[in-house]
């Protein structure tokens, strides 16, 4: 009998087609494009949808959990862009798609070149913390890439010279906007680091759509900002407006007018911190002057000043005792010097290599002694024990019980002691040995001692 086949439930069914769904390369991580209709934004915060085109419609959800970083709010009839992954949902049997991020299209193919060159740039680490460096506290010559005609142009140069008018501006003229502008502000870019006087770099321009920022989400452009020598300030657009050449840059300004404050400090901030600085120098130069000035009058009334005569005077006697301590010393030298050689000496012969000779022969000869002593003796027990162990195997030996008419009666091979009558049968050959010699028998017959 076949087997039969197997029955499935719906559930079942349903959720193998959904694990199949969210297994697809695909369909886990897809971009798609359409019209919003049917739009619910729910009182829990999801947001429930259909997209149609002009042949098909797909339902869809967005959790609230992504809908709050929306830059715009869905409306009905809306043409967006939409990232997510399809799914079933098991109660209806209903395939779905799960967004997680939208654009309004139109703006669609721009926004997602730009999160793919982030997304690359920032797996190879370009934007990472660790290549920043620090701006210069006081640069001597500031760089500027941006469009000479620009408004941007004239608030950096404007915030710089009211900030730090000692700071030489460098400005390379570039097209921040269109078809040629990415290559323009590389040239810039390059052209600075070639020129070499620049202490710190400004790239930027003002505020604009999308489009016209574009030249500074180019790959170009953040590969030549990362790979400058001169720390750079990226300056691009308004505050809300962020670019791939804000992440690469060493640090983001949101306007070209705050680019042009982080790159020079201010002179009446430089001003009042010289100042403090003056004042601490005068105070510390007054107290330095008024603790020399407590030393010089305490050196003054020092007796050594007043007194100088009665200084000289203890000085001189202080000398003179020391004249005849050093005398004393002399004399005694000799002496101790002496004392100290007779010690050595004695402690030289008591040491000598003859004395140690003559009582390391000594003690040879005592050795000696007693290893001879040692000797004889232990020749004399091995001797008492090899007697007294000859005497004992003498008594043991069976040559003594057979020369009192005993015998030892062995098998046929003469190999086996016969020890008792079960050993033989009739008409086995036996060797007797007897203490003077052998003699070879034949068994005829076999009597057993009675026994209980």
């Amino acid at each position: 009998m076949a087997d039969s086949p197997r029955i499935y439930s719906i559930k079942e069914l349903t959720r193998y087609i959904r694990m199949k769904l969210e297994g697809d390369r695909l369909l886990g991580d897809v971009w798609i494009r359409g019209e919003i209709s049917n739009f619910t934004h729910h009182s829990s915060g999801h947001m429930y949808f259909t997209l149609k085109d002009k042949d098909s419609r797909l339902k869809c959800i967005m959790f609230s959990t992504h809908n709050q970083r929306l830059p715009f709010i869905p409306r009905e009839g809306a043409k967006v862009i939409a990232r997510g992954n399809i799914s079933v949902y098991e109660r209806d049997g209903n395939y779905q798609f799960y967004c997680t991020g939208m654009q309004p299209d139109g703006l669609g193919s721009l926004y997602l070149a730009y999160e793919q060159l982030k997304a690359k740039l920032d797996e190879e680490g370009l934007f990472h913390e660790s290549r920043k460096r620090p701006l210069p506290r006081y640069p001597s010559v500031i760089g500027v890439v941006t469009s000479p005609t620009g408004a941007a142009i004239r608030d950096i140069i404007t915030t710089l010279q009211r900030r730090y008018p000692a700071a030489a501006i460098l400005i390379y003229p570039a097209v921040v906007q269109g078809k040629n502008a990415a290559p323009s502000i590389v040239r810039g870019i390059e052209a600075m680091n070639r020129h070499g006087q620049a202490d710190v770099l400004i790239v930027g321009r003002g505020g604009g759509s999308l489009e016209e920022l574009w030249a500074f989400n180019e790959e170009a452009v953040a590969r030549a900002i990362a790979s400058s020598l001169i720390p750079v300030i990226s300056a691009v657009g308004h505050e809300t407006d962020f670019t791939i050449a804000d992440f690469a840059a060493d640090h983001r300004a949101a306007t070209p007018t705050a680019a042009a404050e982080l790159a020079a400090p201010h002179m009446a901030e430089l001003k009042e911190t010289i100042g403090r600085l003056d004042q601490r120098l005068h105070a510390a130069m007054q107290d330095s002057v008024r603790r020399r000035k407590e030393r010089l009058l305490r050196a003054r009334r020092s007796p050594y000043f007043v007194h100088p005569r009665r200084y000289m005077l203890d000085q001189a006697q202080r000398l003179d005792r020391l004249k005849q301590r050093l005398e004393d010393r002399i004399r005694r030298h000799p002496e101790q010097a002496g004392h100290r050689l007779d010690k050595i000496q004695r402690r030289l012969a008591s040491r000598s290599p003859e004395r140690g000779a003559g009582e390391a022969r000594k003690e040879l000869g005592r050795l000696e002694e007693r290893l001879i002593k040692a000797a004889q003796g232990g020749v004399k027990d091995s001797r008492h024990r090899l007697l007294s162990g000859m005497r004992q195997l003498d008594a043991l030996s069976p040559l003594k019980v057979m020369a009192r008419g005993y015998s030892l009666v062995y098998e046929e091979r003469n190999v086996n002691l016969v020890r008792s009558v079960k050993d033989l049968e009739l008409g086995d050959l036996i060797h007797v040995r007897l203490t003077d010699g052998s003699a070879q028998c034949q068994v005829w017959s076999i009597k057993e001692d009675e026994q209980e």
